[in-house]
C-alpha cells in the first residue's frame, strides 16, 4: 500500500480543509509536510475560488511540532531536502513565519498542539478546540528557542505574564484555560472540532 502524503489537501467549494497526516507520529512536521504547506499556502491564496481554509491534525492530535529526531538526522537520502536546499526560508514561510496568508485561517485542534504546533497556531485566526486539547511551548523543556515567532506573537495575543511564563518554562495549557486567556476562541466535544470548523467556515 503506498505512504499517505504528509499533508492531505481537500478543496469542497470555497473551503481548502489541510490535514497534517502523521497520526503515528501526533502529526510532527517533517521536511515533506512543510514542504507541502508551503505549496498549500500559494495554491490557497492563489485560487480565487477559495475564500477561507481550515487546518486540521489527523488522529488524536492537532501537532506536537517538529519531529526533532528527522531534522536533526542525516537528511541527505531524503527527497524532500533539496526543496529546502533551493529556499532557505521554506520552513519559515510552511509555519507563516516569513509569510502572512491573504484568506482567514481556522485552526481545528483535537488533541494536542505542543511546540510547533502552538506556534502554527498562533498565525491562525479563528480557533476552535476539543475539550481534551493540550496547548504549549516545550521548548525550554529541550533547552530550544520557539524559532516560529511564537516570541513575538503569543505576548501580543494573550496576557503577557502568561506568554512569559509559558515561553519560558514551556508550561502546558489545558483547553478551559486556553480559552479563558483568549489563546482559543471556541471549545465543543472531541470529535466535533472540524464540523464546527467547517460551519464557520461556510458562514465566511
Amino acid at each position: 500500500m503506498a505512504e499517505q502524503p504528509h499533508l492531505l489537501v481537500e478543496k469542497e467549494g470555497h473551503v481548502v480543509t489541510l490535514t497534517m497526516n502523521r497520526p503515528e507520529a501526533k502529526n510532527a512536521w517533517t521536511l515533506e509536510m512543510m514542504a507541502r504547506l508551503w505549496d498549500a499556502w500559494q495554491m490557497i491564496d492563489g485560487d480565487d475560488d477559495v475564500r477561507v481554509a481550515i487546518l486540521t491534525g489527523a488522529g488524536d492530535a492537532f501537532c506536537a511540532g517538529a519531529d526533532l529526531k528527522m531534522m536533526h538526522g542525516d537528511q541527505s537520502n531524503n527527497p524532500w531536502h533539496a526543496k529546502f536546499r533551493e529556499d532557505p526560508e521554506l520552513h519559515w514561510k510552511a509555519m507563516l513565519r516569513h509569510y502572512r496568508l491573504k484568506k482567514p485561517l481556522i485552526a481545528a485542534v483535537d488533541g494536542i498542539a505542543l511546540g510547533g504546533g502552538t506556534e502554527i497556531l498562533l498565525t491562525t485566526d479563528i480557533r476552535v478546540a476539543s475539550e481534551s486539547s493540550l496547548f504549549g511551548l516545550t521548548e525550554p523543556k529541550w533547552a530550544l528557542f520557539p524559532l516560529g515567532g511564537s516570541t513575538v506573537r503569543l505576548p501580543r495575543q494573550i496576557p503577557y505574564t502568561m506568554a512569559m511564563e509559558m515561553l519560558l518554562t514551556g508550561r502546558m495549557m489545558k483547553a478551559d484555560e486556553a480559552k479563558a486567556i483568549g489563546l482559543v476562541g471556541t471549545i465543543v466535544k472531541s470529535g466535533e472540532v472540524l464540523s464546527h470548523a467547517q460551519t464557520l467556515a461556510d458562514k465566511i
